[in-house]
Formats: C-alpha cells, structure tokens, sequence
C-alpha cells in the first residue's frame, strides 16, 4: 500500500502529544499537512482550517479530526466530500443522529470512516477480552475517576453544552467494556451531579444490566485530587476477579498482575486506519457514545457546589 498523505485538522493538547508522535512512528503515514487555528508544526504545511487546506495546501489522503465534536462533523461532511479518508477522535460527533449521517456520506463518497475509541487499544484490552470470553461474569465495577483541573486545564468547553463532563474521560471506560463483555448491555439507573455554574456533570454513578439481568456498576468523578487517577474496570467471573487498571495497560486475576505494557493506544489507532483505508472499509461503533446519550436522558441531576477552576 502507498503511505498516506495524512493532515491533522485541530492540532491541540491531544493532537501533539498522541496523534503527532504516532503518525511519525508508523511507516503507512506521512504527515502532509496541520489545519489548526491556534497552533503550526515546523517543517509541515500549515492552514488556519480544513477548507483552506482544501484549496490551496498539498495533496492528501486522508484526515485525522482532533477538533471539537461540535464542529468535526462539518469538516468531516467536507472531507469525505473531496475523497478523503477521515478519523474522528472521540466522541465522534456532537449527537448519535449525525453519525448516520457522517456513516452514509462515507458509504456515498466511497471512503473510509474510522470512529476511534483510543482505550481500547489499550495494551490489556484485548487478552481480558479474550480471558473473559470462555468465564460466567457475575458483575461489573467501574471506577474512573481523575483531577478534572490537571487533565483538562482552563478547558471550559467541557463544561458547555455537548462537552460532556466528566462523561469526557468517563466514555473511555464505557469503550473498554463494551469491547471485553461478550454481551450488549443497556442502563436501568443514573444519577448526575451538576455544579450549578455548568451545563454538564462533574460525577456521575451509572447501573447497567445486560440480556441475561448481569449487573454493572459505574462510578465517575472529575474532583479527585491528591492522588493519581483511577481508572480501573473489575469484573466478578465465576473462575475469579479480573481487573483492568490504568486505563487498561495492567491486567491482574484475583490481584496478581498477569500482563502489563506500554502506552499503544494511539499506535493501534492509525494501525487500525490504516488496515481500513487499505481493506476500504468503515468503522462506525457509537456503542459507547449511545450509552452517555442515555445517561444523559434518563439520569436524575442533583445540584451540587459550583466549579471553580
């Protein structure tokens, strides 16, 4: 296959310390271009946007959109619309209707469309999934909880309306399990805790039950300061505990580590792209994304002290 001429479109925090140093230490890509309103990458193309890029910037194959999900569907649409392969960081859109739309515009325009769940790439991911596959789950608990004011810094937009909250970190969770669970699964109870200066929950606590009434429980929360974030999934099985910690690169039975590894997530991402492009296939799953939608429409809110950065 040729390499890829690939163009960032955002390049922010996430775009330069993951999407960036992945790009480079995969052979399939070439990084062609940046399309950023903010920022510029040295010896690279630069544009103040997509449209721009479009017009007047080097050829390209295909663009990997690190921009907010309230404007990655537009840039998407006019992507695809000019044949280029897109990946959509997560979420992948503002709402689960536009991603129909995103889906059917690649179907048309004869390209692939790469909705991308970073964590679950993670190193442990797939060995628990393939652990768990062959044992009788019993339960499911989540605990993801993380310093809000060290991993999203002055970032009010998290806050606003289709920011997300603490649903933000909270989806990579929701990505793992949906992944490991040989079941679908569906929510039955929410709460939300809304700081009464926002528009999105700084915690919330979900309870999910899948075909067979097997029990999940999910505990987010955005104010944990003064240690290191936890990110860590247990399932209960009736051949022992498995636990998923540190967003899922450690692996332990019963609390003895079994398999551990180095940070892959965004590797796997563009590994993932690239085998799509090549196949010209898509990848659409909003299954984590639905589950946030229904939280947000069934959860009771509960007022509590206002954020203050």
């Amino acid at each position: 296959m040729d390499v890829i001429r690939l163009a960032i479109v955002g390049y922010g925090k996430i775009a330069r310390d993951q999407h960036h140093p992945a790009i480079d230490a995969n052979d399939s890509y070439r990084l062609s271009a940046v399309a950023s309103r903010n920022a510029e990458v040295a010896n690279t193309a630069n544009f103040e946007s997509l449209d721009a890029l479009l017009k007047a910037g080097p050829t390209i194959d295909a663009v990997s959109l690190c921009t907010p999900a309230s404007v990655r569907t537009a840039q998407a649409r006019l992507a695809m619309a000019h044949g280029k392969h897109v990946m959509l960081e997560k979420p992948p859109g503002a709402t689960l209707a536009e991603i129909e739309t995103l889906r059917e515009d690649a179907h048309r325009c004869g390209v692939t469309l790469f909705a991308s769940w970073h964590s679950r790439h993670a190193y442990c991911v797939a060995p628990a999934r393939r652990w768990l596959a062959t044992r009788k789950i019993r339960r499911v608990d989540i605990e993801w909880k993380e310093d809000v004011r060290v991993w999203h810094p002055g970032q009010a937009w998290i806050w606003e309306p289709g920011g997300m909250g603490v649903f933000d970190p909270g989806i990579n969770a929701l990505s793992i399990v949906t992944a490991i669970l040989p079941r679908p699964f569906h929510l039955t109870d929410a709460e939300l805790q809304m700081p009464g200066n926002c528009q999105t929950p700084i915690a919330a606590s979900l309870d999910f039950v899948d075909g067979v009434n097997m029990p999940i429980h999910a505990e987010f929360d955005f104010r944990q300061t003064g240690t290191p974030p936890i990110w860590e999934i247990h399932v209960e099985t009736d051949e022992g505990r498995l636990t998923l910690s540190e967003g899922g690169s450690r692996l332990s039975i019963d609390g003895e580590e079994v398999d551990a590894g180095p940070d892959v997530e965004y590797p796997g991402l563009y590994e993932r792209f690239a085998s799509l492009i090549q196949k010209g296939e898509s990848d659409v799953d909003v299954a984590p994304f639905r589950h946030v939608a229904d939280a947000l429409m069934l959860g009771q809110r509960r007022t509590v002290e206002d954020f203050i950065e």
